[in-house]
């Protein structure tokens, strides 16, 4: 597996976009709306921070307003999904997905709880 991007939760994309793209002479490669987010992705070397802004009440939001803006997950891409599900169940961790559904950019995406994997959120990515 490998690095694919860290998810940044925040009230205002944009302007962390703005700030992010100015700092780290980077810009936004990506933008959509995906259920309760809009989504930017910037490109860091390699990977992206996605950053994810809330449009109503949902998971993103919910986690806003408990611990305020910050990294909301990490990101691994894997070439099979389904095998990297299987692997963490298989290892006692809880999935939040058991099976993969829609991500950004048309992706697969599955996430594995926190509470299993040392306090981080962890998504697996198949692109």
């Amino acid at each position: 597996m490998d690095f694919d991007h860290a998810g940044i939760a925040t009230d205002n994309a944009e302007a962390l976009a703005e700030q992010y793209c100015e700092l780290f002479e980077t810009s936004v490669v990506h933008e959509e709306k995906l259920d309760d987010l809009r989504v930017r992705f910037l490109d860091i070397d390699g990977g992206y921070f996605e950053l994810l802004e809330p449009t109503e009440q949902g998971t993103v939001q919910r986690y806003l307003d408990h611990n305020g803006p910050g990294i909301h997950h990490l990101a691994l891409t894997t070439a099979d999904i389904k095998s990297a599900l299987e692997r963490a169940r298989d290892m006692g961790i809880d999935l939040i997905d058991t099976t993969p559904r829609p991500g950004a950019w048309g992706h697969e995406v599955a996430f594995l709880h926190p509470k299993s994997t040392g306090g981080v959120l962890i998504e697996f990515v198949q692109h």
